[in-house]
């Protein structure tokens, strides 16, 4: 029973560290973390880092597998497990994603978003964010309640690649970009699957954006009252309970 975890955007696989502690101890030891080009992981000349790019990617990635995986997006990742899953759904046995939101036909790009995807400011924006020491972005991440230890790890792999990928992604999926991709949602509904509504999270939509989409793609939904963006920062233990309910009842039972 392998669980292989995606994180997004501007992380590293260090934002899962609170997760998976949590998941081992509910006897969940069997995790793979796949981290997506440019997020914590060099990203290799010539990759275009567009959402076609990252679909195929996780693609890749998800083949190299014995057999399939319970798979886990947040951010990012849960778009790219959207965009591979419409295309190869049975290389999974479930999967969990809080980014289903994406692929509504009438969601709207955050300000931020927007910000990156508009050329010049894109690149000032970055560059701010980016800007300082890494223990000055870390501080930055903490504020939006990202544990310390996990908050430097991922400050110390932002820089210039991680720019690059942010605006060649964000850019790529302007809409209508994602409402056409969303077509295929519903394909999704040939495993298992479940919605993370994390209710404090500015960037998704509101709860009821979450939920049709939940819909389309014959999902369970999980509301994880009162947590945001970085839900699995923020409370791991509520995550893993939620995770790992999910995961018994229909993935792991005979």
């Amino acid at each position: 029973m392998t669980v292989a975890l995606v994180h997004g955007n501007p992380e590293s696989a260090a934002i899962w560290d609170p997760l998976v502690a949590e998941l081992a101890r509910a006897g969940v030891d069997d995790v793979v973390r796949l981290s997506p080009p440019g997020f914590g992981v060099p990203l290799p000349a010539g990759f275009p880092a567009t959402v076609t790019a990252y679909r195929d990617w996780l693609i890749s990635e998800l083949e190299r597998f014995d057999r399939p995986v319970d798979l886990l997006g947040h951010d990012w990742g849960g778009g790219h497990l959207g965009t591979a899953l419409m295309h190869r759904p049975e290389l999974v046995r479930s999967w969990a994603s809080d980014a289903l939101s994406l692929f509504e036909p009438d969601y709207v790009w955050h300000d931020l978003a927007q910000t990156w995807q508009t050329p010049g400011d894109g690149e000032a924006s970055l560059d701010e964010m980016f800007a300082g020491t890494p223990a000055e972005r870390a501080e930055r991440l903490q504020a939006f309640g990202i544990g310390r230890p996990e908050a430097l790890q991922i400050a110390g792999v932002q820089g210039d690649e991680m720019k690059q990928a942010i605006l060649a992604l964000y850019r790529s999926a302007a809409q209508p970009a994602m409402a056409e991709l969303g077509k295929g949602l519903p394909t999704l509904a040939s495993r298992p699957g479940l919605a993370l509504v994390a209710t404090a999270d500015p960037f998704g939509g509101d709860e009821e954006l979450r939920r049709r989409a939940a819909e389309r793609a014959g999902a369970e939904v999980a509301v994880l009252d009162g947590l945001g963006h970085w839900w699995m920062a923020e409370d791991p233990a509520r995550g893993a309970r939620v995770l790992t309910a999910f995961w018994r009842a229909r993935a792991w039972s005979p």
